[in-house]
């Protein structure tokens, strides 16, 4: 499932360079998680893929990995083929994020609203903020015949394999546990404490993320044009309009 030709011993080999994520002294973190089971017949029917429409792909990995950088890199290359599933957040926006654009901003009390009235495929409490993936975020895309792309964490991975969403499972992973440490300092928008959080939570994620079956395919982001690349050619095998 990698690109990297590097193994080790654990069972389903690793992607890391001498790096194996078995090792791994897992974080016990507070964060938590929620589906939120559609009880009547149309609203499941809603969230689920109609034979004439593509597939959904959920492309997940740790904060800093570069699974942004990528799908903004495969919309600009298919804009007619490809559209975003805008994430719900409360999170306070970082300098250039747009809302609507690269997350809906919204408050707690709005999403546990919204979440009990059912309206969320999937949400998850990540580093204290609320992320969620909205019923009608998905649709908007599917109507347009879109490919709809899903950025969300593990926990929502967890949580969209329960729904009645078919999708395809992609996981970006970083070269080394260093490398990602030094994306995600290199930002600057992080405290110390953010930063540590989001590393034992990424010891979390790749331990999820490496584990056989749980993903379709595994990129390690190690050169960026190249991770493309393979990525590109990796869905042209699953969506034959790309080609």
């Amino acid at each position: 499932m990698s690109d990297n030709n590097s193994k080790c011993d654990c069972p389903v080999g690793s992607p890391f360079k001498g790096f194996c994520p078995f090792s791994l002294v897992l974080f016990a973190g507070t964060s938590y998680s929620y589906v939120r089971y559609l009880s009547r017949k149309n609203e499941t029917k809603s969230a689920s893929t109609s034979t004439d429409q593509p597939r959904p792909v959920v492309i997940a990995g740790p904060s800093g990995v570069g699974k942004g950088t990528l799908i903004e890199l495969l919309r600009k290359k298919y804009p007619t083929e490809f559209g975003f599933s805008v994430s719900h957040t409360t999170r306070k926006p970082r300098e250039g994020e747009q809302d609507g654009v690269h997350y809906n901003f919204t408050t707690v009390e709005t999403i546990k609203g919204e979440i009990d009235e059912g309206k969320f495929v999937e949400y998850a409490n990540v580093h204290g903020n609320y992320y969620g993936t909205s019923v009608q975020a998905v649709e908007s895309v599917q109507k347009q015949g879109k490919i709809c792309i899903l950025d969300i964490d593990v926990q929502g991975v967890r949580n969209v394999k329960k729904s009645a969403l078919d999708a395809i499972y992609v996981f970006v992973a970083p070269p080394s546990m260093d490398e990602l440490e030094k994306r995600l300092r290199g930002r600057g928008t992080e405290t110390e404490e953010a930063v540590l959080k989001r590393l034992g939570n990424a010891k979390v994620e790749l331990d999820f993320g490496l584990g056989e079956g749980n993903f379709d395919r595994v990129f390690t982001n190690d050169d960026l044009d190249k991770t493309f690349e393979a990525m590109v050619e990796q869905f042209k095998s699953w969506y034959p309009q790309l080609s």
